[in-house]
C-alpha cells in the first residue's frame, strides 16, 4: 500500500518548465539565434546552468555568469506573470490520503513562493520541500529522494515518486524507488515520446492525473 508520494516540482506540479524554455528563446534572440521553446524540451530535468553550459559551447556564448544572470532575470519575470499549475495537479493534492513531500532539482525558496502562487502551500510546508540546495548531489544522483525518505523515515515500497524528466526518473530509480511518469505539462508535445520516462525506469507513463491514482492503488 502507497502511504507516501514525493512530487518533482517543475513540470509536475507547477507548468514552468515550458517557462524556463520561453527564458531562453527570448535570451537566444539577442545573438540572432531563433530556437522553438519546444526544442527545449529534452533539457528538462537538467539544472540551470548546465543548459547554459550546454548553450555556451554550441553557439560560442563566452560571457557565461552573465547569461545566467540574464536567464534568472527573464524567467523571474515571466514565472511571476505565467505560472500555473499541471492540468489535473491540485485535484490529486488536494484529494490525496498519502503524505506528501516535494523532492527537486530547483531551490528551496523558488519552490515555496511557487506553491504560494499557485495555492498549494496549504498542502505543502517546508519541511516537506526537499531541494538540490539541501544536498550535495542534483538529480540523476538520488541524493534529495534519499534525504526525503531518510528525514521522514518513509518506507521506499509504501513510497511512489511522479517525476516528468528522464534526469529524475533516474533518480528516483537510484533511490530505490518506484517512479511514475507524467506528461501533463506544457512542455511535452506531439513530437516527444514519453518512451524516454520509461527508458528510464519509470514503472507507467501517462499525462492524465485520474490514471495516477488509479496506477497507485494498485501497488
Amino acid at each position: 500500500m502507497i502511504k507516501n508520494i514525493i512530487f518533482d516540482f517543475d513540470g509536475v506540479l507547477v507548468d514552468s518548465e515550458i517557462l524556463v524554455a520561453k527564458a531562453f528563446a527570448k535570451y537566444m534572440l539577442n545573438f540572432g539565434i531563433e530556437i522553438n521553446e519546444k526544442e527545449f524540451a529534452h533539457f528538462a530535468g537538467k539544472k540551470t546552468f548546465e543548459v547554459i553550459e550546454i548553450l555556451s559551447e554550441k553557439y560560442s556564448i563566452k560571457n557565461q555568469q552573465k547569461f545566467f544572470d540574464d536567464i534568472m532575470e527573464i524567467a523571474s519575470n515571466i514565472y511571476k506573470k505565467e505560472l500555473t499549475l499541471v492540468q489535473g495537479a491540485h485535484n490529486f493534492v488536494s484529494n490525496a490520503n498519502q503524505k506528501l513531500f516535494i523532492g527537486s532539482n530547483s531551490i528551496k525558496n523558488r519552490i515555496l513562493d511557487g506553491l504560494y502562487r499557485v495555492k498549494l502551500n496549504q498542502y505543502f510546508k517546508a519541511d516537506q520541500v526537499y531541494s538540490f540546495d539541501l544536498v550535495e548531489n542534483p538529480k540523476p544522483h538520488p541524493d534529495i529522494y534519499l534525504k526525503a525518505i531518510e528525514d521522514n523515515n518513509l518506507q521506499k515500497d509504501e513510497t511512489i515518486i511522479i517525476e516528468d524528466s528522464s534526469v529524475g526518473v533516474r533518480a528516483g530509480v537510484s533511490a530505490g524507488v518506484k517512479v511514475i511518469g507524467i506528461t501533463a505539462g506544457g512542455h511535452w508535445h506531439e513530437q516527444r515520446d514519453d518512451k524516454e520516462l520509461l527508458e528510464a525506469g519509470a514503472i507507467a507513463v501517462t499525462n492524465n492525473y485520474n490514471k495516477i491514482e488509479k496506477l497507485i492503488q494498485s501497488y
